[in-house]
């Protein structure tokens, strides 16, 4: 089925509409079958098929974007026997790779009788700015930023208010100059405590009102000329780059409980990790595994796992060259395996009190404030970097993911339940790739 619009379907129609937001859902649905699809009347049932019975849950779902005409199903799984700060979780997981949860529940598993994971909050603030150009005397400009600033605090109280209540607010704000690098260029650059809001909306808020107060006592300030008193805001915006709001997760144990080959392993180990801190071809790669694991939970939380791959990704660079965020070593026969990572996330807001999913995993992990997710987040993380580096380093990582891929492969190829048990069995002991699998079962339906 093609599934760019099919212009041969529709009399030469361009495949433009005006107003779609404005049609029922029905419409949309209608639209976009007969002028992208093919066949229309499967396209619809396909997206049909994935509604809520529930109309009640689907208007909810419905609600959530703009323009929806379905709902896109990922699996939710749980990977049990994690051990945090001497406390047992089972882990919410949303995802697709099919090897993630197997890899978290085995970490889980084997360093669930080593002490566990432990954890250390290191930081929870938060960062946004109010971007602007200034064509005046840098002097005069610091000079009006220090007698405005009370101004500035006291004028957003209204917006801080019932965040104060709850422990956060606006922390500090700094007049940075940024001159050098782009001309004219300045930032107010704002620090917030969002308690256990991730915080995007009441930072935003905050900027654009701390952005229009900035102007109106510019245009008001005496000591500013007639040319200086004109400050022009960019834009407003929260950053989701947090190396204040920042979490520490690890786990040691001494090498002999690594097994028979402990030594061998933890140097291995080390090395991995030292590669990926020196190799950005490598890091990027290493990176990806912590974040199938932080994913993961995200998604199924409710937290905007876009904002959190950016800031990881861009801590990962923060000394001007991108490497691993994670860290192991040697110490007295010990082995130590740690990663720090800034997170910015909530246990309130958006989805949190919405999505009954979202809401289930949240009791799933015994309703975590934002340091105790951020905490739990992190321990995803390392544990799928442990499962992965272990692999890599013993056997191979293809052996375990092709193994768990093996169903996937069996449902392309429209297997039976019977089929799928007899290659389950037969690829025990072979090596999985779709080839093989392709000639193994033609090999079992002649039989």
């Amino acid at each position: 089925m093609p599934y760019l619009c099919n212009m041969a379907n529709n009399h030469g129609y361009n495949g433009l509409v005006s107003g779609f937001s404005k049609k029922s859902k029905q419409e949309k649905i209608e639209w976009i079958s007969q002028t992208c699809f093919a066949s229309p009347q499967l396209a619809k049932s396909i997206l049909e098929t994935y509604w809520h019975t529930d109309e009640k849950l689907q208007r909810l779902h419905d609600e959530f974007i703009e323009n929806a005409v379905s709902n896109f199903y990922l699996p939710m799984a749980v990977a049990p026997n994690f051990v945090i700060n001497e406390k047992p979780y089972v882990l919410p997981m949303v995802t697709e790779e099919s090897s993630v949860v197997a890899a978290s529940a085995n970490a889980a598993k084997f360093w669930s009788t080593r002490g566990g994971f432990y954890t250390e909050i290191i930081g929870t603030e938060k960062t946004g700015q109010v971007h602007f150009l200034f064509l005046g005397s840098q002097e005069k400009l610091a000079s009006f930023f220090n007698a405005v600033k009370p101004t500035l605090l006291e004028k957003t109280d209204s917006i801080t208010k019932n965040m104060r209540k709850r422990g956060g607010g606006i922390s500090d704000i700094e007049l940075v100059d940024s001159t050098e690098n782009l001309a004219n260029y300045y930032q107010l650059h704002v620090r917030f405590e969002t308690a256990d809001a991730m915080g995007a909306n009441f930072i935003n808020s905050c900027l654009e009102q701390l952005a229009k107060i900035l102007q109106e006592q510019a245009a008001n300030y005496v000591p500013f000329s007639e040319d200086e008193n004109q400050i022009e805001v960019v834009m407003s915006i929260l950053s989701n780059y947090v190396p204040g709001s920042r979490v520490k997760a690890w786990v040691k144990c001494p090498i002999s409980d690594l097994g028979d080959d402990g030594d061998i392993l933890a140097q291995k180990f080390v090395q991995a990790v030292n590669i990926a801190n020196q190799n950005p071809y490598r890091a990027v790669t290493h990176n990806k595994g912590i974040m199938n694991g932080i994913d993961a939970l995200a998604i199924a939380t409710g937290n905007d796992f876009r904002a959190i791959e950016a800031g990881i990704h861009a801590y990962a660079a923060r000394d001007g060259k991108y490497s691993g965020l994670s860290k192991a070593w040697i110490k007295d026969k010990t082995f130590w395996f740690e990663l720090e990572v800034p997170l910015a996330v909530g246990t309130v807001g958006g989805l949190t009190k919405l999505h009954p999913m979202v809401k289930w995993s949240h009791e799933l992990l015994q309703y975590p404030d934002a340091k105790g997710l951020m905490q739990i987040m992190a321990v995803s993380g390392l544990a799928q970097n442990f499962a992965a580096l272990r692999s890599l380093v013993t056997t191979g990582i293809q052996k375990g993911h092709m193994k768990m891929h093996l169903l996937n492969i069996l449902n392309q190829m429209d297997a039976s339940e019977d089929e799928k048990q007899a290659m389950v069995e037969h690829f025990k002991s072979n090596v999985v790739s779709f080839n093989s699998v392709e000639q193994a079962l033609a090999a079992w339906r002649k039989t």
